[in-house]
């Protein structure tokens, strides 16, 4: 009777097994998430860290995604804990700087941390080139969706998002986000004149 105790067992493991199979077949890494080619969720945060100029925001301003219509928004989520974060800043500050010319906002979302520690990170990443703002509650990053940080999601200028990447973005990815979207004309030319939170 040992080969019906077999058999059964057999049956009992066949679907524990494919399941695993499975499993083996899909990138841990990729997270989906519903939001690419919808509207993105509005938002409204305070600005903690200024930048640096041209792209520079007073400390107290308040930026909101409506405000920004017609330009790409690089909405960044980031903590002074998260080692990941200090992989991707240059790279962010970097293309941000390149982009001055260009129908672009970046901002830092500061995601489960407190002003004085993200201020403290900064200026020990020696310095960032786009505004940083707070998310009391996290509730934007709930809107958003966020497993975690770092999470870069790029809105075109309708305010649709185009693309959100978990992890660290490289510069080089983000340049081809925001280039591809500036040539679809997802984004009103640049405008001269004083910025608008």
């Amino acid at each position: 009777m040992n080969w019906r105790r077999a058999a059964w067992a057999s049956l009992a493991a066949a679907p524990v097994v494919t399941l695993l199979a499975w499993g083996m077949t899909r990138d841990p890494n990729e997270i989906h998430s519903p939001l690419p080619g919808r509207e993105a969720p509005a938002f409204a945060l305070r600005v903690f860290a200024p930048g640096e100029p041209p792209l520079a925001r007073t400390v107290g301003d308040t930026l909101t995604l409506g405000r920004m219509r017609g330009k790409i928004v690089v909405l960044n989520f980031w903590a002074s804990w998260c080692l990941e974060c200090r992989v991707e800043h240059r790279d962010l500050s970097t293309v941000a700087r390149q982009m001055t010319d260009k129908p672009v906002q970046f901002i830092g979302v500061l995601y489960n941390d407190v002003a004085s520690a993200g201020l403290d990170w900064i200026q020990g990443m020696s310095g960032q080139a786009y505004p940083g703002v707070l998310d009391p509650g996290a509730r934007t990053a709930i809107d958003y969706g966020l497993y975690g940080v770092p999470e870069t999601f790029v809105i075109d200028g309708k305010g649709r998002v185009a693309y959100k990447h978990t992890g660290a973005i490289p510069a080089e990815l983000l340049t081809l986000k925001i280039d591809s979207l500036i040539a679809a004309g997802s984004a009103a030319p640049a405008l001269t004149g004083p910025v608008v939170p």
